[in-house]
This record gives C-alpha cells, sequence and structure tokens, in this order.
C-alpha cells in the first residue's frame, strides 16, 4: 500500500484504518542509545526515544506507549520508529517532561498531573478531583477547547500534546484501615498521583506522599505509608497490594476519566513532514482507544480474583465524598487566583462539564444505574 496516498486521499480516518490492519505484524523498534541525537537519514528514516513514566510490568498503562509505536512503524512502513523506554532508562519517571522539554528526549508518554508543581494547569489535561470522566475527557480534548487550551500551557514549555490512552474512572486506592468518616484521613500517610490531589487531601488531614508506580508495593509492605492508590483492579492485583493492604475503596473520586498523554519536543515535531505529523496523530488515537478498552476488558475479572482473595471492596461513606467535594472546590478557588492558565482553563472544563453531566444524567447514569440492579 502507497502509505502517501492513503494520507492525501483518506486523510487521519484511512492511515488510522491501515495503521490498525498493519499493527498485527510483529515488529519492534531498533534501541536507541540513551543520551543519542533523533537519527534522520538520508532515506528519510527518523528514530526517536520516547521515556515512559510507568514500569514495563503494567502492560496497559507501560503498554499504551508501544502499541504506539508499532502504530508509528506500522504507518510509516518502517521509516518512523520509535523506541520506548520504561521509568528510569532515561530519565526519572517524573522527570520526563524536563527531558522532552530540553531536548534529551524527543518524547515522553505520562500523566500530565505530575507536573502539577510546575503550573496547576497540568492537572487539567489529565484529571481534577470530580471532573470530567474518559467519554466526557475524550470530548471536550477533541471538540471542546480542551486540546487548544492545553497546547497552549505547554507550548510554553516547548511541547505538543497528543492523547495517549485513558484509564476510565479509577478505584479509590488500598488502605490499611477502614474508612468511616473524614476524621480517619487525619494523619494518614498516603499515595496520591498528583499534586492537586495531594492538596486537597491535606484539607482532608492526610499527608500525601508522591511516588512512582513501581516503589508503591514496597513503601506499603514497609509501612512507610498508610495507604496507596493506583489504578484499578487489573494493574492493582498485578502490583499486588491486596497482599499488604486489606480494603480497597471506590471510586476514585479525583481520577472520573484521567487522560494520559504524549508530549512531544515542539522543535522535533516541527522538523516532521507532513506525513509523519499525520501519522503520529493517527497512531495517538489508536493508542487512546486501545488503553480504555484494554481496561474495560480485564479489569472485571482480576476485581473477582481480588473479592476472592478476601479483598475488602467498600464505598466511600456519602459524607467523604462531599467532604472531599467541598474539600476540591476550596483549592481550585485557590488555583484560580494563583495561576491565571488555570483559571482560563478551568473555567472552560467547568461550562463543558456541566453541559455533559446534565446529558449523562438523562442517558448513561439511567441506563447504568438500572442495568447494575438486573441479574444477568
Amino acid at each position: 500500500m502507497d502509505r502517501r496516498s492513503v494520507i492525501k486521499n483518506a486523510g487521519i480516518a484511512g492511515v488510522l484504518a491501515a495503521g490498525l490492519a498493519a499493527c498485527g505484524k510483529k515488529e519492534e523498534a531498533a534501541p536507541a542509545t540513551p543520551g543519542a541525537p533523533a537519527i534522520v537519514t538520508g532515506g528519510g528514516e527518523v528514530r526517536w526515544r520516547l521515556a515512559s513514566s510507568f514500569p514495563k510490568s503494567l502492560d496497559t498503562i507501560y503498554g499504551g506507549a508501544e502499541v504506539f509505536a508499532k502504530a508509528v512503524k506500522a504507518m510509516s512502513g518502517g521509516k518512523f520508529e520509535i523506541s520506548v523506554h520504561a521509568g528510569g532508562e532515561l530519565v526519572p519517571p517524573f522527570g520526563v517532561v524536563d527531558g522532552v522539554q530540553n531536548g534529551t528526549i524527543e518524547m515522553c508518554h505520562t500523566v500530565p498531573y505530575y507536573f502539577y508543581g510546575k503550573n496547576p494547569a497540568f492537572a487539567l489535561g489529565s484529571a481534577i478531583p470530580f471532573g470530567l470522566n474518559a467519554r466526557q475527557m475524550t470530548a471536550w480534548m477533541m471538540h471542546g477547547n480542551g486540546r487548544k487550551l492545553m497546547n497552549e500551557l505547554y507550548a510554553a514549555y516547548g511541547m505538543v500534546s497528543y492523547a495517549g490512552g485513558n484509564t476510565g474512572t479509577q478505584m479509590g486506592g488500598w488502605f490499611r484501615k477502614e474508612i468511616k468518616s473524614v476524621a480517619d484521613f487525619k494523619g494518614m500517610k498516603m499515595r496520591l498521583g498528583g499534586g492537586l490531589i495531594g492538596e486537597v487531601m491535606q484539607e482532608l488531614g492526610a499527608v500525601p506522599q508522591s511516588i512512582p508506580g513501581g516503589e508503591i508495593y514496597q513503601a506499603l509492605e514497609k509501612g512507610t505509608i498508610d495507604a496507596a492508590e493506583w489504578v484499578g483492579p487489573y494493574d492493582d492485583q498485578k502490583l499486588g497490594f491486596n497482599k499488604v493492604a486489606p480494603f480497597y475503596y471506590y471510586p476514585g473520586w479525583w481520577e472520573g476519566g484521567p487522560e494520559v498523554d504524549f508530549f512531544i519536543n515542539k522543535k522535533a515535531f516541527d522538523g516532521l513532514s507532513a506525513e509523519n505529523k499525520a501519522i503520529i496523530e493517527a497512531a495517538s488515537v489508536v493508542a487512546h482507544t486501545d488503553m480504555l478498552a484494554k481496561y474495560d476488558a480485564l479489569n472485571p475479572n482480576a476485581l473477582k480474583q481480588l473479592v476472592a482473595a478476601k479483598t475488602k471492596v467498600l464505598p466511600f461513606p456519602q459524607s467523604v465524598l462531599e467532604a472531599s467535594f467541598k474539600a476540591s472546590k476550596k483549592v481550585f478557588e485557590a488555583n484560580n487566583a494563583k495561576s491565571p492558565e488555570w483559571k482560563k482553563i478551568y473555567a472552560d472544563l467547568l461550562a463543558f462539564q456541566r453541559d455533559q453531566v446534565l446529558w449523562f444524567r438523562f442517558a448513561e447514569a439511567r441506563f447504568d444505574s438500572f442495568m447494575a440492579s438486573q441479574k444477568l
């Protein structure tokens, strides 16, 4: 197949279809030398490095970058290869944005809210407490102002972003003790995914801890932390959290639909041909769609296995959710005052969310509520 004609005549949809068909071939990207510049040969071949914030053991969230790289290679006929590196191989898991910004790596695969410390608005590109669910997040990014506004923010860091997956609504985490009221959070050392939820949990009395995914189990096992959240049943079971904390709470109200993103060095991206830019866009759609579908397919059986292993799966009490909602709004107001970027983007997201909640109330929510009460 002539991939240039595919891109010219069929656009992104054609590229996506061609890439999905080609992705069935087992091809591996050539390894890259850490720290070496990207290679662009006279024949037009491009070699990039992608640094992930996640460990290789997680075939879901780390695997999203592999799905992306394979799609890029397939769509380019092997002329554009991206080697994927786990957190810590090229740069630290939480150092990937710095690596992209300074050109050490061409791109990364990460969760934007990890970089809340750079600007609170980073969190809006992924998830905020009581924010959008996965479908709503994709709608805001693709057909609202989300991607435009976030890329305006990322431009200040020399980056451009593309969607790289979504986990769907996450679980609320693993706890050593039962949570009966907000008072149970007081003094609790809890691993949390980003600075925003950390600030909210501080309002509730907890002591937030920032720990990469690959190190959470040891921290729970040693008692360095009292609780931890990660993603959901499939990933959490693989990491063995049920062996060191008996109580598994839901929902993860701080991550209703967290988007994982690809950040690309702007100069490296601008140096690509129009064809390769289109391939990047199409491959991101492949990876983004695949990740959520994979989580939805794998989580149910993992949850059943966790329950069979005597995990105590419990809902957060209504009083805890209400207190958490109020604490979240307090932190959002503080961010409005200290970050113009947050204020602008959050206002747009909130307006979009109001309409989304109204629509989902009449369709998805009622349907899901009814089906959950039926015996299938």
